[in-house]
């Protein structure tokens, strides 16, 4: 079975692309790239067991009706503009109930330059849709929105500070800690390029969720929420290791 993760940018030329392949014995990385196009993201989702993608998937359903209502001059005057009516429009659900388990707060998608790899998967998504695939945003598809530094949260794992190519020493000590955590992990030379690119590295952590994801070890949306995570999306997140 093929695995892939997907390190969204707004540009082909950060965008990292991991396939893992696994059996009964070992978790192999078959192949990692940084560089990856729209056209290349596609035949990933088509063909795979499922995907993984680090990028936000969907906007605040309050945002939208804001944008929508504004844009119509037909806002409703709100009490206030402050700060609690702003974080309605800043953040999803996911985003919130994500802080209250991890302490960890996704950027966000509103308010934030993550808007542009949101925009990208926007227009990915509308193509995959006219293909048939199911890319339903509460990651019950083929698709599941991932948060690599949370996922890497959850399994015990240094999730801070590995980013740019300053901070290797870092992003060899999550390797490391991956190894270890995934005793069966075979990273087929490519641990190299993990080290060297964190877009490389994030797309092998994404992947690694979407197989936990598909072997029940991650936490969706509860029934409750499942209406929104729809139109929202929602970060899939491995399971605390008690559980």
């Amino acid at each position: 079975m093929r695995f892939y993760g997907i390190d969204l940018a707004a540009e082909a030329k950060f965008t990292g692309l991991a396939t893992v392949a696994t059996n009964d014995s070992s978790i192999r990385v078959e192949a990692l790239a940084v560089g990856v196009t729209d056209e290349q993201i596609i035949h990933a989702v088509t063909t795979a067991e499922g995907t993984g993608v680090d990028v936000p998937v969907g906007w605040p359903k309050a945002f939208i009706d804001f944008i929508h209502h504004h844009g119509n001059q037909a806002l409703v005057t709100p009490d206030d503009t402050g700060g609690a009516w702003r974080r309605t429009l800043a953040l999803r659900t996911t985003d919130i109930d994500l802080h209250r388990r991890t302490g960890l707060t996704p950027l966000s998608v509103s308010a934030n330059l993550i808007a542009y790899p949101a925009f990208r998967w926007a227009g990915i998504e509308a193509r995959l849709r006219d293909q048939g695939v199911d890319v339903s945003r509460d990651g019950s598809g083929a698709i599941a929105e991932v948060y690599p530094a949370a996922a890497l949260y959850r399994w015990g794992i240094p999730h801070r500070g590995y980013k740019g190519r300053k901070h290797q020493a870092v992003r060899a000590e999550v390797i490391k800690a991956l190894s270890a955590r995934f005793d069966q992990l075979d990273w087929n030379g490519f641990d190299a390029l993990a080290l060297a690119e964190d877009d490389a590295l994030d797309a092998v952590i994404s992947a690694l969720v979407r197989y936990q994801i598909f072997r029940g070890q991650c936490e969706g949306p509860p029934a409750h929420l499942q209406d929104i995570a729809r139109t929202e999306g929602w970060i899939w997140v491995p399971k605390p290791a008690e559980s």
